[in-house]
C-alpha cells in the first residue's frame, strides 16, 4: 500500500499539497502519479483533504494534528487501517507530484527482496546522483552510503567532504520515499525522537542513531520535493513540456 502523508500547513508553503499542479491539487496529483502501482491512501490532519480526496476517488484517513513527521503519520492510518504486519508500506510525499514510478517501483521491489531474505532493515529508501551545484543547496539532502548500499548518514551539508577537490567528485541526493512492512514502521515509530534528527530535522537519522539500518537504491529520476514557491515554479517549467 502506498500511504501519503498530506500536512494541509507547511512553515516554508503555505497550503502547498493544495496549489495547482497543471490542473490538479498537489497531494492529487501526487496520489494519481502513483496509482498504478498499488493502492493509495492519503493520510492527512484536515477534513478539506479527507472531501478533496474523496472527490477524485482516493481513500484517505483522518490523523491527529499533533504529528512531528510524515512517517508518524503514516504510522497512525496503519494502525486504523488494522493492516497486517507484513503489508508492505510506502510513504511517498504529498510534495512529489512528478516522481517517477519506475523510482517508487525500485523502493517496492526492494522491500520485497528484504522480506524474502529476511535482511535486517528497518527502512528502505533511494538515491540518485547529483551535480556539486545541487548539493551546496540544503533543501537537497545528501545521503553518504557504506558498501552494502545501505546509509551511513544523511545531512543537509555538502558531505562527503572532498578534501582535494576533485573536479569529479559525486554525491547523492536522498529522494524522500521510503519503504516499510507495517511491522518495521511500528517500529520505527516507537524509537525516541534523537539528537542528530533534531539537529538536521531527518527524521530518517532516527534509525541510525539507534543502530537500525537503512537500504539504499539507486534510481535516475529527474524529481524533486517541492519545497517553496521557487520549487514549484521550477518543477512547472520543467514538467509541463
Amino acid at each position: 500500500m502506498i500511504i501519503i502523508p498530506a500536512r494541509l500547513n507547511s512553515s516554508r508553503f503555505a497550503n502547498k499539497i493544495m496549489v495547482d499542479i497543471l490542473g490538479l491539487p498537489m497531494v492529487i496529483r501526487t496520489a494519481t502519479q502513483v496509482s498504478s502501482l498499488d493502492k493509495v491512501v492519503i493520510a492527512t490532519d484536515s477534513q478539506e483533504v479527507i472531501n478533496l480526496a474523496s472527490q477524485h476517488g482516493f481513500d484517505a484517513v483522518l490523523t491527529s494534528t499533533s504529528h512531528n513527521s510524515g512517517t508518524d503519520r503514516i504510522n497512525e492510518a496503519v494502525n486504523i487501517l488494522n493492516l497486517d504486519e507484513n503489508e508492505i508500506i510506502i510513504n511517498v510525499q504529498a510534495d512529489e507530484p512528478f516522481i517517477e514510478t519506475q523510482v517508487v517501483q525500485a523502493v517496492i521491489d526492494r522491500v520485497k527482496q528484504i522480506k524474502e531474505n529476511n535482511e535486517d532493515i528497518m527502512i528502505t529508501s533511494c538515491y540518485k546522483e547529483i551535480s556539486p551545484e545541487l548539493a551546496d543547496d540544503p533543501n537537497h539532502v545528501k545521503v553518504i552510503l557504506d558498501e552494502l548500499s545501505n546509509a551511513i548518514y544523511f545531512s543537509r551539508a555538502k558531505i562527503p567532504y572532498h578534501r582535494d577537490h576533485h573536479e569529479s567528485a559525486s554525491y547523492f541526493g536522498h529522494l524522500g520515499i521510503y519503504g516499510f512492512t507495517k511491522k518495521s514502521l511500528n517500529n520505527f515509530c516507537q524509537l525516541n525522537s534523537s539528537k542528530l534528527e533534531n539537529i538536521e530535522k531527518l527524521e530518517q537519522l532516527r534509525a541510525i542513531d539507534n543502530g537500525h539500518k537503512i537500504a539504499m537504491v539507486k534510481v535516475a529520476s529527474k524529481s524533486f520535493g517541492i519545497d517553496t514557491q521557487q520549487d514549484l515554479d521550477n518543477a512547472i517549467k520543467i514538467f509541463k513540456k
